[in-house]
């Protein structure tokens, strides 16, 4: 599933092909995805200028000169991608596809149909209000902050990292990366950790997830950022995904465990 770094990827991607563009027509080839696409879906886009683009947390908000936004969530195999001929010959899973006055389509795919597509105020929407601070957010995703979740929570750091009501946008591979960065192993009960550890954690995830924007994402499976080009950040992984394979800086062995049901990936070493 595209965490942060990629659909703040996707955003960065679309933003000069998109902004200031209107639709001229759509179409709904499958409107069943994870929830059925809004019968007004294709009458609420057409006419309509794209004045900004931006992300919440995995969400997508592509907002015009007035509500509703078209918020999309991409699931675990969607894309959002422009081309900039059109017309096109629709592949088997494009199930949306957006025309613009002056060329170009916005086509939205998703194999497994998981993926989310609604409209929406963004201020005033039921997917987006329970969502936590943005990892960026210096005045409010602080050390303290989870500190003091810590000294209610008997839950795994990795776990309360994956939350989106603790912290919006972390998904399985950046959370293991970032608690490598942060020297904690993801099994270590966030109340264990002190103000220091806690501090440590926030200021690797701005790390990591910096580091992974800069590269585009990662492609550790179908994702393309929304021009259609590999994200590089797979090839920086430092545990993620890889169980057995010696550490890059201390040359353990990493280890795979489970935490909450989803696979941990850490060096027993480098992280206590």
């Amino acid at each position: 599933m595209p965490e942060l770094p990629e659909v703040e990827t996707i955003a960065r991607s679309l933003r000069p092909h998109l902004v200031g563009r209107a639709a001229a027509a759509v179409e709904v080839r499958n409107r069943n995805l994870r929830r059925p696409l809004p019968r007004c879906f294709s009458d609420s886009l057409v006419g309509r200028s794209i004045v900004r683009l931006r992300r919440r947390g995995k969400y997508l908000l592509i907002e015009f000169e007035t509500a509703p936004a078209w918020i999309v969530h991409l699931g675990m195999s969607g894309r959002l991608v422009y081309h900039c001929c059109a017309p096109r010959q629709p592949a088997r899973h494009d199930h949306v596809e957006v025309r613009f006055e002056g060329g170009g389509s916005l086509v939205y795919s998703d194999p497994r149909r998981f993926g989310l597509m609604t409209l929406g105020d963004p201020d005033d929407c039921g997917l987006l209000a329970g969502l936590g601070p943005e990892p960026f957010d210096r005045d409010v995703f602080a050390g303290d902050y989870l500190f003091e979740l810590g000294r209610r929570s008997r839950r795994a750091v990795k776990d309360v990292l994956m939350d989106q009501r603790v912290v919006a946008g972390i998904g399985n591979i950046y959370s293991n990366e970032i608690l490598f960065a942060a020297g904690v192993r993801p099994r270590r009960r966030l109340s264990r950790l002190s103000r220091r550890d806690c501090a440590g954690v926030v200021e690797a995830t701005r790390r990591i997830l910096h580091e992974a924007i800069e590269h585009g994402g990662s492609s550790v499976s179908d994702f393309l950022d929304g021009i259609g080009r590999r994200g590089g950040y797979q090839w920086r992984r430092r545990v993620y995904d890889r169980a057995g394979e010696a550490c890059l800086y201390c040359s353990a062995t990493i280890k795979r465990v489970l935490v909450g049901g989803r696979s941990a990936f850490y060096c027993p070493s480098c992280q206590r």
